[in-house]
């Protein structure tokens, strides 16, 4: 079966440890994984302020994941978003059309890149 093109953000509550927010982003990771999934690239934004406020939150930890997974194998991921409490907010993009998919591969290659650069210095 073919895999797609997915891009997930999604936000955590500002409230968490950093131990607790990278045990959640390990989390996350493991369900795309479990699911068939293979990530390729990730952003860690950290702590940002937020358009508007969410659950009386005005910042939140943002966190994105690049990856390749066929289609069915959202719905777990989507699943568990709704169920995690410490989740304020999530959103996964498909990238499709050739163009779209093209916009991916330059995002995960600057994700890359920005970590590597990150792991050197």
């Amino acid at each position: 079966m073919a895999q797609n093109h997915y891009e997930t953000m999604f936000v955590l509550k500002p409230t968490l440890t950093p131990e607790e927010t990278q045990a959640r982003i390990a989390f996350i990771k493991d369900v795309i994984t479990s699911q068939g999934g293979e990530i390729v690239a990730v952003e860690d934004w950290g702590t940002k302020k937020l358009a508007y406020k969410v659950e009386k939150f005005d910042r939140g930890y943002y966190y994105i994941a690049y990856f390749k997974a066929e289609g069915k194998s959202l719905l777990e991921l989507e699943r568990i978003y709704t169920i995690t409490e410490d989740v304020m907010k999530f959103m996964t993009l498909k990238y499709a059309k050739q163009a779209e998919v093209k916009a991916w591969n330059g995002m995960v290659e600057k994700a890359n890149a920005k970590l590597s650069k990150k792991q050197e210095g």
